[in-house]
């Protein structure tokens, strides 16, 4: 099984990524380079806390990390309002 981080929203300007890019982690852990479109670091610091549990089957709604859809959901680091740049909104879902 995988995990694939897609782009749902963007706030502000993000120098990397669209809306709909996606991060491809295979086997839950193996960071797919050649099957993603972009890859942000502040967007793996903010993936990283909570991709192994979403990955293994733990419900967003436990982890306080679901959309309106039930979907898992994570934002990036860059405060955008502060740094003139972009704050990005990440949806993981295992396939």
């Amino acid at each position: 099984m995988d995990l694939v981080v897609t782009v749902k929203a963007i706030r502000g300007r993000c120098p990397v990524y669209k809306v709909g890019d996606r991060i491809v982690l295979r086997e839950g852990y193996r960071l797919d380079l050649a099957g993603s479109d972009a890859v942000c670091m502040h967007s793996l610091a903010s993936v990283m806390p909570d991709y192994n549990a979403i990955f293994r089957g733990v419900r967003p709604e436990d982890l306080g990390l679901a959309d309106a859809e039930g979907q898992a959901c994570v934002q990036c680091l860059d405060p955008c309002e502060e740094t003139g740049g972009g704050t990005v909104i990440l949806r993981l879902t295992p396939k």
